[in-house]
């Protein structure tokens, strides 16, 4: 039983009648790298990208977080920590905000939540070091192809036409998930379209063979915990 209860549900059980909802517009900044860690963030609805950008100027997602799920992007029981990150509202958010003195005493005082916040810590650190994997062993064009096939994971949609990634986004934003350039990833998709493997229609693609992704980068066929942008 205590497995089976994820952080996040505790932590929302714990929580919604201690904190309010708060409302966080698009394109609106949690937080910046270096800033002092003063919450931690149990994320309702909407998405929100966690990432940096290089001194030159150039924009590297690391993921993308919606609805269900946890903003901890700081060295846990830490004296005085700060954000390695930074976090931008991609859409209209709901969110709770948790002091990090109150989240941290509640995972040391309750041992579901701490087995929990365990089992969410061991899951995160495999995935980080799955997306590593492909990114360096795929290269530039299997990086795009494993990060389409997480954003279907992560917000596939089945239609007719195959799995609708129902998150709008921009070639500069697929581009900042891979750390590429628009130009290199625009002409990796304009390939993908022509091999009818993909389309884009009102900011959104669609998977149209998803076989085809998986096959060129040697897929695992990791379950969706582990296989997602999150």
């Amino acid at each position: 039983m205590e497995k089976s209860i994820s952080l996040y549900s505790l932590m929302l059980q714990h929580f919604i009648d201690k904190e309010s909802v708060q409302k966080i517009k698009g394109d609106t900044i949690l937080f910046q790298e270096g800033d002092p860690v003063s919450s931690v963030y149990i994320v309702l609805s909407g998405a929100i990208s966690i990432g940096r950008v290089h001194m030159k100027g150039k924009e590297f997602i690391m993921k993308i977080l919606n609805g269900e799920e946890m903003m901890l992007e700081y060295e846990l029981f830490k004296h005085s920590p700060r954000y390695y990150y930074s976090a931008k509202a991609m859409s209209d958010c709901e969110v709770i905000m948790v002091r990090r003195e109150h989240f941290e005493e509640f995972v040391q005082s309750d041992k579901m939540a701490m087995n929990a916040l365990m089992s969410w810590l061991s899951t995160r650190y495999l995935k980080a070091q799955m997306k590593c994997q492909d990114l360096i062993m795929n290269g530039k064009k299997g990086g795009l192809y494993s990060i389409l096939i997480r954003l279907c994971n992560s917000y596939g949609v089945m239609t007719s036409e195959g799995i609708l990634i129902d998150l709008p986004l921009t070639h500069q934003e697929l581009a900042n998930l891979t750390f590429g350039t628009r130009e290199v990833v625009q002409r990796m998709l304009k390939e993908l379209r022509e091999l009818d493997v993909i389309s884009y229609d009102q900011m959104k693609f669609t998977v149209k063979n998803i076989g085809y992704l998986k096959k060129e980068v040697d897929c695992q066929n990791c379950p969706y915990e582990i296989c997602g942008l999150n």
